[in-house]
């Protein structure tokens, strides 16, 4: 017979919004029993791929109110553990000269939004017809490390199980109970799927495909051009594409929208093709020629996204048992505590 255990919330994803929901699990009830699941290392998903960018922006009020909860945290966090890897950055966001009261509407008030002659870095000029505004509230981190520093602060209180395969996921009327592929069964009074991409799993694949979400690519290119210590980021607004100084590893990374729908993270090529390189490289000439030649190589993944409004924080079944929490659409940093505490809030509202 397989080894059975107990907990009282089981989270099934050790990325930066399964170690946060499991943070804030302990924030609102420390003597909570938790574990964390990860068929890797923490980490080591769709989060090691993360950009890691946080500006305070939101496309949508709903948007907007989780990016503001985040900013919050995240000020925070940083104020409170200095030595964590989040870093203030500067902001400039590059947009039609006529988008002025459009920007004060997605951008949130502590952005600050000035507007200003010229980009201050990054090589990029303003063609016709656009202009530049700077902005605060912009700041970098590390995801991996930040992560991996915040499940070690865990490790004392939370259950990790790193390495281990969730293989089924049953709801019943007394919880929610996890087959595991080391044969151990884990029954959970309540848990959370947090598993990133991961949506095709076929122990919750039935469960979650009634959200609707989808996996999409995504990709960014690495500029081999030194950035400056003052250099900061600048957003594209109409492209939905940024320019981020990555100054620890010594280059610029361009991030833009890649359009491929419908990856699967387990097969998705990790390297870049000719037409996401040209895709990026089209936006990019119109602001910055010189970096545009200098887009020799990248990084690529996926992530999951929400047809609707915003990441999806929703119960999976009927008494509350399971939850579901992400399709943040490659705003998994940037909205993780947001999403944790609705998730939080979520499991005292339906606790046993």
């Amino acid at each position: 017979m397989s080894p059975t255990h107990n907990t009282r919330i089981a989270v099934i994803g050790a990325g930066v919004i399964g170690c946060m929901i499991a943070r804030e699990i302990l924030a609102a009830d420390p003597g909570a029993e938790v574990t964390v699941l990860d068929r890797d290392l923490v980490s080591s998903g769709a989060t090691r791929r993360s950009a890691g960018l946080h500006f305070p922006r939101g496309a949508t009020p709903a948007v907007r109110a989780l990016a503001a909860e985040s900013q919050r945290y995240y000020a925070q966090l940083a104020a409170d553990r200095p030595g964590l890897p989040i870093h203030p950055l500067g902001m400039t966001v590059v947009a039609p000269e006529s988008a002025g009261r459009r920007l004060e509407e997605v951008y949130l008030p502590e952005s600050n939004l000035r507007r200003v002659d010229e980009v201050p870095s990054g090589g990029v000029t303003l063609p016709e017809g656009t202009a530049a505004w700077a902005g605060d509230g912009c700041q970098f981190a590390d995801v991996p490390a930040l992560t991996q520093a915040l499940a070690a602060g865990l490790r004392p209180r939370v259950e990790f199980r790193e390495g281990v395969t969730v293989t089924g996921v049953e709801p019943d009327a007394e919880g929610v109970r996890l087959t595991l592929g080391t044969g151990d069964v884990l029954t959970a009074r309540q848990a959370v799927l947090a598993p990133g991409p991961w949506l095709a799993q076929p122990a919750w694949r039935d469960l979650v495909a009634p959200l609707g979400a989808r996996v999409k690519k995504i990709v960014a290119l690495h500029i081999e051009d030194v950035p400056s210590d003052g250099d900061g980021a600048i957003l594209f607004h109409d492209e939905d594409a940024f320019l981020l100084p990555y100054r620890a590893r010594g280059h610029w990374l361009f991030s833009y929208t890649c359009t491929e729908w419908d990856v699967d993270p387990d097969t998705v090529d990790p390297g870049l093709t000719p037409a996401n390189r040209a895709e990026a490289v089209e936006i990019l000439a119109r602001y910055a020629p010189r970096l545009a030649d200098r887009c020799r190589s990248g990084r690529v993944f996926c992530d999951a996204y929400n047809p609707g409004d915003g990441p999806l924080v929703r119960t999976l079944t009927d008494d509350g048992r399971l939850l579901f929490a992400g399709a943040a659409g490659g705003s998994g940093y940037r909205l993780a505590p947001a999403i944790a505490a609705e998730t939080v809030r979520l499991l005292s509202k339906h606790a046993a």
